[in-house]
């Protein structure tokens, strides 16, 4: 069966500008009602796919850090050929990671790391998260148990690269974070069971920034853009943005 899949989304509003970044297994669709809250509000935002995402996992585990982390400059460039001076950048978990990196990096008017990981997780645990995805989309697709188990044997014979550079990728940026000076609003979901939630307690104190807050969610879990405080996460974020000094 021939299922839609989730497309990056760009929504035109204002001068001002969002990047908005999925997580490892994820997709635009972490980020959608987010992004169509912030275009109300008159904010423009972009959400890239990061390679191997949003397609079979058999692709996902070719792809690895390097070629996200071009994805997620390509889509800060977006913004910029789209005339956009100034940009945030909002992350869901690996996506979370990737803001921060940006935020040493590059030029950004604020950060929004959500349950984003500074901890390593064992590569285990990484990796059974992996296979729970490839049998969710499998599943997703339509085809059938005998089917999918089938293809679960095969998909267990892959090498998996790509989550011994995931763990390389979370140690570069921690190293850095104390280069971060960009305002930024550290988000953690107090049910979060995919990282250990002392992550946004490292963040929030080793980022040099002065302009800094933590709010711990106490009714959600990791994808905390899709769960029952979403609504509430909206207006903090939309309320941290109205803070920052934009040139408009």
């Amino acid at each position: 069966m021939k299922v839609a899949q989730p497309k990056p989304f760009t929504f035109e509003a204002g001068e001002r500008a969002v990047l908005l970044l999925h997580g490892f297994t994820g997709n635009s669709a972490d980020v959608r009602m987010l992004g169509r809250f912030l275009e109300k509000k008159g904010y423009t935002s972009h959400a890239p796919h990061m390679k191997g995402h949003g397609v079979p996992p058999e692709e996902l585990v070719q792809t690895g850090p390097d070629d996200w982390w071009k994805d997620v400059q390509d889509g800060y460039n977006h913004l910029k050929e789209m005339g956009h001076k100034d940009i945030a950048v909002a992350g869901l978990s690996l996506g979370g990671v990737f803001s921060l990196k940006l935020g040493y990096t590059l030029p950004v008017k604020g950060i929004i790391p959500m349950c984003a990981p500074m901890h390593i997780k064992s590569e285990e645990t990484m990796y059974q998260g992996v296979l729970a995805y490839a049998r969710k989309y499998k599943k997703w697709e339509g085809k059938d148990g005998k089917q999918i188990e089938k293809e679960m044997e095969k998909f267990k014979e892959t090498p998996m690269t790509t989550l011994k550079a995931l763990q390389k990728l979370n140690k570069e940026v921690r190293d850095h974070i104390d280069m971060i000076y960009a305002p930024t609003f550290v988000v953690q979901a107090r049910h979060d069971d995919m990282i250990n939630t002392d992550s946004a307690n490292i963040i929030h104190n080793e980022i040099e920034s002065h302009h800094k807050q933590l709010k711990w969610y106490e009714e959600s879990g990791h994808v905390i853009t899709l769960d029952k405080e979403r609504d509430q996460l909206h207006e903090d974020i939309y309320a941290f943005l109205e803070e920052l000094d934009w040139n408009d």
